[in-house]
C-alpha cells in the first residue's frame, strides 16, 4: 500500500458504542507516514495511516473535508466526503482490498488540508 491508494477497510465500533468515529466497511485513503512512506521502513510497520470516506454528503459542513467525485481511477461508486479530520492509524490487517488511487490534483488538496489540520 502506498500514498494515495484508496482501499476498503473494516473499522470496528468502540466496545461501549460511544464516539463519532467512522465505523464499518468503507473506503479510506492511505496517506503518507513521513517522508519514508514508500521505502523499506514502512514495510516493517504493522499499521498504516488512513483518512476514511463517508457517503453522507452533509459531512461537508465540517472543516477539513474534501468532496471526491467517483472516477474510474479512484474506484469510488458514489460522491464521497473525505474526512481529513479523522486521520487515524489502523492495522494493515483491516484493509480488505485496493479499489483505486486518488488523482494527483486531489492529493495536493489532501496534503494542504492535513498540514493545516496538524498545524505544520
Amino acid at each position: 500500500m502506498t500514498r494515495g491508494d484508496i482501499v476498503l477497510v473494516n473499522l470496528p465500533q468502540a466496545a461501549d458504542g460511544a464516539g463519532h468515529e467512522q465505523v464499518g466497511t468503507r473506503p479510506a485513503l492511505v496517506v503518507p507516514v513521513g517522508l519514508r512512506q514508500d521505502d523499506a521502513t514502512s514495510e516493517t510497520l504493522s499499521v498504516i495511516m488512513i483518512l476514511p470516506f463517508t457517503s453522507n454528503l452533509k459531512a461537508q459542513r465540517f472543516p477539513y473535508t474534501i468532496l471526491i467525485q467517483p472516477s474510474t481511477r479512484n474506484g469510488l461508486s458514489t460522491p464521497s466526503v473525505l474526512l481529513v479530520f479523522q486521520l487515524r492509524a489502523i492495522d494493515k490487517k483491516r484493509v480488505t482490498k485496493k479499489i483505486g488511487d486518488l488523482e494527483d490534483e486531489l492529493m495536493l488538496k489532501v496534503n494542504a488540508e492535513m498540514k493545516d489540520l496538524l498545524g505544520l
